[in-house]
């Protein structure tokens, strides 16, 4: 059998609702994976609902049940049972079908590539925010150097830790990583969760555009400014109920979390015994 045609429709029978999390409709999947009668087709269907329950997810987050009208002939209203699958659904509807159906062992691929390549893709988030952060960071603080050099900054290490006494309440950058017990070899902006490298990044943009728009000259008055804007960021987190950003936990080094990705972004798809997160959408689009 040729797979194309079989793994194109699959593709193709997929809905999204308005939240973006993706579904199937029972009654498409139906033909799709070689089952001419429902009856037969709603047995797999509970058998891949207890398989859900048994695994630790919630059927309900998977399996909702609905009807639909359908008009007959002379325009007779017919109700006839459908459901909302989510991905995981799908995929335990193949994995409990009949496996001498060719079609169900296209499906179990198709539904496990795309369940691991949403599970990759969840997990690549939010850690290629806090590189992306990182690398900003990294690219505001070369210049607001280059602003210090011009305002005449000489001592930089004492010019960066006046931003860092402004931001964390005080504490010097070597006194933060003590705190948090990062070791005195690496960076504290490396160890650095997305919240804390957001707020660094806005005190070094800021003091940047402040050095250049007041034309501040001067090692102290570099000194100054860049504590005034550190503690002016500090004020806003405080004042929005935010954690201080001494006390935000250290992250695992940047470093470790690209090596991670890379192994991540390349490993092959997984049999799943879990649910995925998300649930199905609650209303059809």
């Amino acid at each position: 059998m040729d797979e194309s045609p079989i793994i194109n429709e699959l593709d193709r029978r997929k809905r999204v609702a308005k939240n973006g999390s993706e579904y199937w409709m029972a009654r498409d999947l139906q033909p799709l994976l070689g089952y001419a009668l429902w009856q037969n087709f709603q047995q797999v269907i509970e058998r891949a609902r207890m398989a859900c329950e048994s695994a630790g997810g919630n059927p309900a987050h998977h399996f909702i049940e609905t009807n639909e009208v359908m008009t007959g002939g002379k325009g007779a209203q017919i109700q006839r049972g459908n459901w909302f699958l989510s991905r995981y659904a799908c995929y335990l509807i193949a994995m409990n079908g009949d496996s001498s159906k060719p079609e169900i062992g296209l499906a179990q691929t198709y539904f496990a590539v795309q369940t691991r390549r949403q599970e990759v893709q969840d997990q690549l988030t939010d850690g290629a925010r806090r590189v992306m952060l990182r690398d900003r960071v990294r690219d505001a603080n070369k210049n607001l150097v280059g602003a210090a050099k011009i305002a005449g900054v000489q001592n930089y290490a004492f010019f960066h830790d006046a931003g860092y006494r402004g931001l964390y309440g005080g504490l010097r950058q070597a006194d933060v990583k003590r705190k948090k017990q990062i070791p005195d070899n690496e960076s504290l902006l490396d160890r650095s969760g997305r919240v804390e490298l957001a707020a660094n990044e806005f005190r070094i943009t800021q003091t940047e555009e402040k050095i250049r728009r007041e034309h501040v000259r001067g090692q102290q008055d570099c000194e100054r400014t860049h504590l005034g804007v550190g503690k002016k960021v500090r004020e806003t987190i405080r004042a929005i109920g935010g954690t201080m950003p001494e006390d935000l936990p250290p992250e695992p080094h940047i470093k470790k979390l690209v090596s991670s990705m890379k192994r991540l972004a390349g490993r092959k798809p997984k049999a799943l015994t879990q649910p995925e997160t998300p649930p199905i959408p609650e209303t059809q689009d």
